[in-house]
């Protein structure tokens, strides 16, 4: 089957949607947001030409004064917290962690509780109140500490499993982290966004347990090749202003 196919596949998909009233919530976290840089400009100029909201996650103990200028004023860019300075404490054989067991937990909650302050003063207008380990990975020790700091939502990739804390997760990976560091193959990433479609518009039963109700979609500008860019001008041409789609901001993720 050809890429073309598989757009053609994600418009019916949609247009079926529409005709059953049930549309779907999407939503883009991008991470690893630092500082101004041009892939920065190249996403933000993105999202703002389809009017899209993006969640930028971002490491306080790295970010300062000059992201916050460079984002000032900008109502539809979320902050949520990125761990504290996006670290590997996890040993050589293990997968890398930030926020793991290798340390003791009061020192990484103490750690998140000055993540959450920085950036609630760093951009007052845009914070949320949402926690994305880095690596997509956090102790299940440190999940009851997480709303005495004040965070709301953990967001991890993958679907969602039984949690004490509420999930919000990403489901679909630009990225081909384990073979050319590039662009996924694009058909490969319509198949994952038509299936979360189906998983998350399926029998109103199953729809509400776990498996949450949002499709996530996770991009790293700073690591962005060409094929990156291209897919996400089709995604968003195609879905921004179809009236099965909706596109969640961080506040409305949160508050709900």
């Amino acid at each position: 089957m050809t890429e073309e196919i598989h757009w053609q596949c994600l418009a019916a998909e949609l247009d079926r949607l529409e005709a059953s009233g049930r549309p779907v919530d999407f939503w883009l976290r991008d991470d690893d947001a630092a500082e101004p840089t041009r892939a920065l400009d190249r996403l933000l100029s993105l999202v703002d030409r389809h009017a899209l909201p993006v969640v930028l996650a971002v490491p306080p103990a790295q970010a300062g004064e000059a992201l916050a200028r460079r984002l000032g004023g900008l109502a539809d860019v979320g902050i949520a917290v990125h761990g504290w300075a996006h670290r590997n404490h996890a040993p050589p054989e293990e997968k890398k962690q930030e926020l793991g067991a290798h340390r003791p937990r009061a020192t990484v909650l103490h750690e998140l509780e000055l993540g959450y302050d920085r950036l609630r003063t760093l951009f007052p207008g845009s914070f949320v109140p949402m926690l994305v380990p880095p690596w997509n990975r956090i102790d299940n020790t440190l999940l009851d500490g997480l709303p005495d700091i004040g965070f709301t939502v953990l967001s991890v990739f993958g679907p969602e499993k039984p949690s004490p804390f509420k999930l919000v997760n990403t489901h679909v990976d630009v990225m081909d982290w384990r073979g050319t560091r590039g662009c996924r193959d694009h058909a490969l990433i319509v198949s994952d966004i038509i299936a979360r479609l189906r998983q998350v518009t399926g029998d109103v039963e199953e729809r509400a347990d776990q498996k949450g109700r949002t499709i996530g979609v996770l991009t790293h500008h700073l690591v962005h090749d060409e094929g990156v860019w291209a897919f996400l001008e089709k995604l968003f041409a195609a879905t921004s202003r179809h009236p099965a789609c909706r596109w969640l901001a961080g506040r409305e993720i949160t508050a709900r």
